[in-house]
């Protein structure tokens, strides 16, 4: 089958779900998870059906750092399972199933005076832990290089923000980047609908049993019932909203957008250690597009998980402080462009203090857990992105024995996704490489529909490079149905409010010439 998605294919796919019979599995939530749970059923030879109550990376999938971790931090805290887990998942996307998303960046931790040489000894000797992880995992060297560490002058070459008081060196490290992990849960959710799920978005699933769903189409009003043998449930932080006895402890990651000029030339992302803390770093992360990122925090949330978590000044203030504790001219919160919060579905089974309190978040385990309930409805919590494709493929292996259907062995683990191949392959592609890096395969594809009409290779914003031809591109085949699904998932360009704004004419009109439902 294509790997289009498409308003059109939507409707179809919808209609035949309600009204036709039972399908294999049902999956609610299109998250990394959830859409690499579609993947892994299908292509077992599973029918399929997926649902969003939004679109494609609208929670906690699409506010990550950008970074698939090799379980360095885990390594500090003992659990090796969940580094070594954390590792060999990381070297299965950069050498198998997405090496156009997701490729090396070099990281600069700077040794400066607030880094006392004790704690800078005990940061290289888990660098090479995590090297160490890198080898156990069977990840070529040629896919990461090793740590090293540098002198004052590659330091500041590397990063010629940083002030040179106090500065002594630093130590170079090299981890998984993806380009964007809204764009990884699009590829995972198209290989999906390639393999026969039909994957829809704009579907809440009101009510959920072991035999389906109650579900609202978020585009008309109407509501009707999709019928299945086995119900995943995989909507994170929202997971005990459907599923009782579901106990998730929400905590916030906080990021700010900064325009690149603001802190110069980037050819490494860094490593600030947050003053006071062993174990917690701040990172810089240069996007390439004019942007750059710094996160982030790791706080408790609670009450009620709002659809779109808003960060506080709290956090902003915060980052701003240890990002200052290195910069040679601090950045203001007159320079901070845009900002992003992101809630990680922790599972709550840690207990609390004498006091009654509960452990702070950042101690919570962050290895993931699938839960059967009494009536048979698979629940997937915990976890991180990194390891969204191993919690598919738990959460398949529940299903399938749960409600004993007829399945192959899960074969995620060789499967690329669309757009992927060898690196040789990518670099021969005709196409601009930015285009390579979110579009693999397909690139050639867009860069044409550039290359045939003015209009599609203008860029939607002077200053950033996203082109019209991306915008048409995500309508015909990525699923997008309005211009939030453009502006914010499909690209980026949403996280810096003034630039939305000034996109938001362009989205619009694209969507009005495809017809799309959402305008």
């Amino acid at each position: 089958m294509s790997a289009s998605l498409s308003a059109a294919r939507r409707a179809r796919e919808l209609a035949a779900s309600t009204a036709g019979p039972a399908v294999d599995v049902l999956v609610v939530g299109l998250g990394a998870t959830g859409a690499g749970a579609a993947l892994d059923a299908a292509a077992r030879g599973l029918s399929v059906v997926a649902v969003d109550a939004h679109d494609l990376a609208f929670g906690t999938s699409r506010w990550s750092s950008k970074l698939i971790h090799g379980g360095l931090r885990y390594l500090a805290s003992a659990r090796f399972g969940v580094a070594h887990e954390s590792a060999v998942e990381r070297g299965v996307l950069m050498e198998r199933t997405a090496p156009h998303l997701v490729t090396a960046q070099p990281f600069v931790l700077p040794l400066t005076s607030l880094v006392a040489r004790g704690q800078a000894a005990v940061a290289w000797t888990g660098l090479r832990a995590g090297d160490a992880l890198r080898l156990g995992a069977r990840t070529a060297r040629a896919t990461l290089p090793a740590p090293r560490r540098l002198t004052a002058v590659e330091t500041r070459r590397l990063a010629p923000a940083l002030r040179t008081d106090g500065l002594r060196g630093g130590l170079l490290s090299w981890d998984g980047r993806l380009t964007d992990d809204a764009r990884l849960v699009t590829a995972l959710a198209r290989t999906a609908a390639a393999h026969g799920a039909r994957v829809l978005t704009r579907v809440r699933a009101l009510e959920l049993t072991s035999s389906g769903a109650r579900i609202r189409d978020g585009l008309t009003g109407e509501e009707g019932e999709i019928r299945a043998r086995a119900v995943i449930n995989a909507t994170g932080v929202w997971a005990g909203g459907l599923v009782d006895g579901i106990r998730v402890r929400p905590s916030r990651g906080t990021h700010l957008v900064l325009r690149a000029e603001r802190l110069g030339p980037l050819p490494a992302g860094l490593h600030v250690p947050v003053p006071g803390e062993g174990n917690r770093f701040v990172l810089v992360l240069p996007q390439g597009d004019g942007r750059v990122y710094v996160g982030l925090t790791d706080e408790p949330v609670t009450g009620r998980v709002p659809d779109v978590s808003e960060p506080p000044e709290t956090d902003i203030g915060f980052l701003l402080d240890v990002l200052g504790s290195v910069l040679d001219v601090p950045v203001r919160r007159t320079d901070v462009v845009g900002a992003f919060a992101g809630l990680r579905p922790l599972l709550d089974t840690a207990p609390h203090g004498r006091s009654g309190a509960a452990p702070r978040t950042a101690d919570v385990s962050r290895r993931h857990a699938v839960l059967t309930s009494p009536d048979g409805v698979v629940t997937v919590v915990g976890g991180k992105l990194t390891t969204y494709r191993r919690m598919a493929e738990d959460a398949v292996d529940a299903a399938v024995a749960a409600r004993r259907l007829a399945a192959g062995p899960c074969r995620t683990a060789a499967l690329p996704l669309v757009g992927a191949a060898a690196p040789r392959v990518l670099a021969g592609l005709r196409a601009p490489g930015r285009l390579v890096r979110r579009y693999g395969t397909e690139a050639p594809a867009v860069h044409a529909l550039a290359a045939r009409d003015p209009r599609l290779g203008a860029r939607v914003l002077p200053d950033h490079p996203v082109t019209g031809a991306e915008l048409l591109w995500a309508v015909r085949h990525e699923g997008a149905l309005d211009e939030a699904d453009l502006l914010d998932r499909r690209t980026r360009i949403g996280l810096v409010p003034e630039d939305r704004a000034a996109a938001l004419a362009c989205a619009r009109s694209f969507l009005a010439d495809e017809g799309a439902p959402g305008v």
